[in-house]
């Protein structure tokens, strides 16, 4: 009996040698050669997955920013109880990859997000991934406002434009970071200060418990 291939997980395990590759030289410095050694497949078997280096590194961006919104949503199931403003600073905390651990793939994620800026190609699936997680984000802050200004009779801030705000910011010192403008634990101050000016305008109660590396957690200069 022929031996069964399951493709999609071997173009997953392709992306993930893009990934890796692209961290090392960039996006342009790819090759299916290259990915074919590091994914420790033939460059036959990376041609029957992809017809040209283009469409891999399009499934390999999607690749990166499915893994960040999986991620968002996990950390949000894992603590379904939690309070809206909660969740928010959970789900920021996510998509700034300010943490060591993600160290790795902010690089990759920024190396994509540079090489879009000549290669148009590569903006469709970036900017799908961007939608995803605003649209999340405008979820959360809704839920907020929903529960915090029910009993205040206060105009709601547009969720929309809050969302793309916070986006903007989380993203911005993913990048500050590193190229070593700030350190992690600054860029979390400032989003803290950020979150807790939203927090304010949405009604929401701010999480009690500080917790160091969650963006919840309201630093000392802003209590």
């Amino acid at each position: 009996m022929p031996k069964q291939v399951d493709y999609e997980s071997r173009r997953r395990r392709i992306a993930e040698a893009v990934c890796l590759l692209a961290d090392e030289h960039g996006p342009e410095g790819v090759s299916m050669r290259d990915v074919a050694a590091r994914a420790q497949v033939s460059l036959g078997a990376v041609q029957r997955c992809f017809r040209s280096k283009g469409e891999m590194l399009l499934f390999a961006v999607d690749h990166v920013g499915d893994r960040i919104t999986e991620r968002v949503r996990a950390r949000l199931a894992a603590s379904p109880a939690q309070s809206a403003a909660t969740a928010l600073g959970h789900a920021t905390n996510e998509i700034a990859l300010l943490r060591e651990e993600h160290r790795a793939e902010a690089r990759i994620w920024l190396a994509f997000v540079a090489q879009a800026a000549v290669s148009e190609p590569l903006t469709g699936p970036l900017k799908t991934s961007y939608a995803a997680l605003q649209n999340l984000l405008v979820r959360l802050i809704t839920e907020a406002a929903e529960s915090g200004l029910a009993d205040e009779g206060a105009m709601p801030p547009d969720p929309q434009h809050e969302a793309c705000t916070l986006l903007a910011l989380a993203d911005g010192l993913t990048t500050h970071v590193l190229i070593g403008h700030l350190t992690a634990e600054e860029a979390e101050e400032v989003l803290h200060a950020h979150l807790v000016s939203l927090w304010e305008r949405l009604g929401a109660a701010r999480p009690r418990k500080a917790v160091t590396g969650d963006v919840d957690a309201v630093p000392a200069a802003s209590r």
